[in-house]
C-alpha cells in the first residue's frame, strides 16, 4: 500500500470514489484528512461551480485531494484548465477513453493522470497513452458499471500491468480483508465509495443514508437496457420506483427515435441528464422513491452512520489484522 499512498501524497492508499452529488468539499475533505484519498465528483459541473467547489474543499483539506472529470463533458478542456489553476495534483478522468490532447494538458499542468481501465486491453491502450494509474473497476460498484467483476478482472490484470505503474481495485469492496487481499495481488490500493456515503461528514439526505444502512446487497440491482439504439452503460442502483421510471424513460425516447422527432446524439443526451437529476432527487432532496439510489452492492456492509475517520481506521485494521492472519 506504501507504493499506492505514495503515488496519492496521502497517509494510505485509500481512493474515495467520486459520487455526483456525494462527493463534495464536505467528504472530500474529511476523507483526506482522515488519511485516505478524496475526489470531488465534478459530474455535470460548469467551470465556475467546479472553480468555487475546489476552492471551498482547500479551505476544509489539510490534506491532498483530487477531481474527477467525465470524458464526454463538453466543457472538458475548460474544467482541466480549472483545475491547472488551482494546482490540483491528481485528475480521474472517468465515462469512456479520454479525448484526444486531454491526459497531455493534465500532465502539462503537472497533475497526475488516473483512467479507469474494465479491460486489460483498454489498460494498454491508456498506458502507452502516458497515464500515471489506472482503476479496474468491478460491475458490483454503484453507477455506471461494466459487465466483468472486480475479482476476475483483478485476477486478470494485475499481474499483466501491476508493475508497471500504480493500479487501485474498485467495486463491492467494503472491508479490510478484501483490500489485503488485493494488496497481496499487486494493487497498490483500493477505491471505496458506496462504504462513505453514510459517513457523518456525507451531506446526502437522511432519507438516502437510511435506504443505504436498511439494504442488502441483493438490492443494488442493474439498470436494463431496452433498444439496441440507445447503448445505455448499466447502473447499479436501489431498486424503486426510479427503475420502472428509467425504463418507461427509454421507451419514450426510442419512440421519439422512431418518430423521427429526437437525433440520436440528442437522445442519448436525455438518457444521461434523466440519471443526473435522478441522483440530486434522491441524494439531495431525499425522494429515495422517484430518485436514483445509486449502489455498489457492498451497500449490505453499510449498517450504520459513522464518522468517515472511524471507516479508514476499521478497514485499515481489518486489512492488517487479515494480513498477520496469512503472515502467522
Amino acid at each position: 500500500m506504501a507504493r499506492g499512498a505514495d503515488f496519492l501524497g496521502a497517509d494510505v492508499a485509500i481512493l474515495a470514489g467520486a459520487m455526483s452529488w456525494v462527493s463534495e468539499r464536505s467528504l472530500v475533505s474529511a476523507i483526506s484528512n482522515a488519511g485516505g484519498f478524496g475526489v470531488i465528483a465534478c459530474g455535470a459541473m460548469t467551470p465556475a461551480l467546479l472553480d468555487a467547489e475546489i476552492a471551498a474543499t482547500r479551505a476544509l483539506a489539510t490534506k491532498p485531494f483530487g477531481v474527477n472529470l467525465i470524458t464526454m463533458h463538453p466543457d472538458l478542456g475548460a474544467l482541466i484548465e480549472v483545475c491547472a489553476k488551482h494546482g490540483v495534483g491528481h485528475v480521474v478522468l472517468a465515462g469512456g477513453l479520454p479525448p484526444g490532447g486531454a491526459i497531455e494538458k493534465i500532465k502539462a499542468s503537472g497533475a497526475k493522470v488516473i483512467c479507469f481501465a474494465p479491460a486489460l486491453a483498454l489498460a494498454k491502450k491508456l498506458i502507452r497513452s502516458g497515464v500515471d494509474a489506472l482503476v479496474i473497476e468491478g460491475m458490483e460498484a454503484g453507477g455506471h458499471i461494466g459487465p466483468v467483476s472486480t475479482s476476475v478482472l483483478a485476477q486478470e490484470m494485475l499481474p499483466t500491468i501491476a508493475a508497471t505503474l500504480p493500479v487501485f481495485v474498485a467495486g463491492g469492496i467494503g472491508r479490510g480483508e478484501a483490500i489485503a487481499g488485493y494488496l497481496e495481488m499487486g494493487a497498490a490500493g483500493v477505491q471505496l465509495g458506496t462504504r462513505f456515503v453514510c459517513a457523518h461528514e456525507s451531506i446526502a439526505h437522511a432519507n438516502f443514508k437510511k435506504a443505504f444502512i436498511r439494504a442488502s446487497a441483493r438490492d443494488a440491482v442493474a439498470s436494463v437496457q431496452i433498444d439496441p439504439r440507445l447503448p445505455v452503460i448499466p447502473v447499479r442502483a436501489l431498486k424503486n420506483a426510479s427503475t420502472d421510471l428509467f425504463t418507461a424513460k427509454q421507451r419514450e425516447v426510442a419512440q421519439a427515435l422512431d418518430e423521427g422527432t429526437l437525433a440520436m446524439a440528442e437522445a442519448q443526451l436525455q438518457i444521461e441528464h434523466y440519471w443526473a437529476g435522478a441522483l440530486r432527487r434522491a441524494v439531495i432532496d431525499g425522494d429515495v422513491e422517484n430518485g436514483s439510489l445509486m449502489a455498489g452492492q457492498s451497500v449490505g456492509m453499510v449498517t450504520r452512520e459513522e464518522p468517515v475517520g472511524e471507516i479508514v481506521a476499521t478497514l485499515l485494521a481489518e486489512a492488517s489484522a487479515a494480513l498477520e492472519r496469512r503472515a502467522a
